[in-house]
C-alpha cells in the first residue's frame, strides 16, 4: 500500500503545472500567427497526412535560446506517437504501429551516456524534431544537440522530454511526434501506436546548447517516471530562463 501511495504521488509530482512564464511565452507564441522572416527557420511541414504543409520550425521571441514548431493561426502542434528504439518489454500499445523502427536516429549518444542500447519508447519520453528526405531540417544546425531537453506543454501541464528521433523520408514531412511514454504522459493511456493526439494545441520547446543535454540522468530507468524525475532539475533550470 505504501508503495502505491509512493508511487500515485510520484506521478502526480511529474505531472506539473506550467509556470507563468511558461504559460506567458505559451500564449504569444500560439496567438502570433505563423512565423515569418527571420523567425521563420524552415516552413513546408505537415502536421497531419491529411494537413495542408503550413507548419514550421520557428524561433520568434526565443532566436538563439532555441526552437519550437508553429502552425498556422492559432495551431501549435499534435502529438503523433513514436515507438521507434528498444524493443525489449515494449508496451503492446505499441503493437498497432506500421512504421516502427527498431532503432532510433541518436542510438549512437545514447550508448554513449549510458550503459543501455537505445531509448526505449516506453520509458523515455522522447520528442521527434528534424527532417529528412523532401523538405530536410536539422535542428542541429540551430544549437539543438541529440538528447537535449525539451519541455512539452500538452493537456494543461508541462512534461519534459529529450530529442531523441528524426522523422524520416516520408512523402508527406511530418512534424509534432514524440514517444509513447510522453504521450501517455500528457493523454492517459488512450494513446496507443496508431492512436494520438489530433489537436494542434501542444508546444515542442527545444533548448540549445550543451547545457541542455542531462548527461547524468537515469538512462537506465526502468519506467517513465524514474526517468522523467532524473531530468526534472534540468528541465525546472531551463524553463526558469524563458
Amino acid at each position: 500500500m505504501r508503495l502505491l501511495i509512493f508511487l500515485a504521488a510520484l506521478t502526480t509530482c511529474l505531472a506539473r503545472d506550467i509556470p507563468s512564464n511558461l504559460q506567458r511565452f505559451y500564449d504569444t507564441v500560439k496567438n502570433a500567427g505563423p512565423c515569418t522572416g527571420d523567425n521563420l527557420l524552415q516552413d513546408g511541414f505537415f502536421d497531419q497526412d491529411d494537413s495542408t504543409n503550413e507548419w514550421s520550425y520557428c524561433d520568434r521571441n526565443f532566436t538563439g535560446r532555441g526552437l519550437y514548431i508553429k502552425g498556422p493561426g492559432t495551431d501549435l502542434a499534435n502529438m503523433d506517437i513514436d515507438c521507434d528504439g528498444d524493443q525489449q518489454n515494449a508496451d503492446p500499445r505499441c503493437l498497432g504501429s506500421s512504421d516502427t523502427q527498431p532503432a532510433t536516429a541518436f542510438r549512437r549518444q545514447v550508448q554513449q551516456l549510458s550503459n543501455i542500447t537505445d531509448l526505449n519508447a516506453s520509458i523515455h519520453p522522447y520528442v521527434v524534431l528534424g527532417n529528412v528526405g523532401h523538405v530536410t531540417f536539422d535542428p542541429r544546425d540551430h544549437g539543438i544537440e541529440p538528447l537535449s531537453v525539451v519541455a512539452v506543454v500538452c493537456g494543461g501541464q508541462l512534461i519534459y522530454g529529450i530529442w531523441g528521433d528524426i522523422n524520416g523520408n516520408d512523402r508527406m514531412p511530418l512534424v509534432g511526434e514524440a514517444s509513447l511514454a510522453l504521450a501517455t504522459a500528457c493523454f492517459g493511456d488512450s494513446m496507443t501506436g496508431s492512436n494520438g493526439h489530433d489537436e494542434p494545441d501542444v508546444l515542442y520547446l527545444a533548448f540549445a546548447g550543451p547545457n541542455a543535454v542531462p548527461r547524468t540522468a537515469n538512462w537506465a530507468a526502468r519506467s517513465y517516471e524514474e526517468f522523467e524525475a532524473s531530468i526534472t532539475a534540468l528541465g525546472d533550470a531551463l524553463v526558469a530562463r524563458i
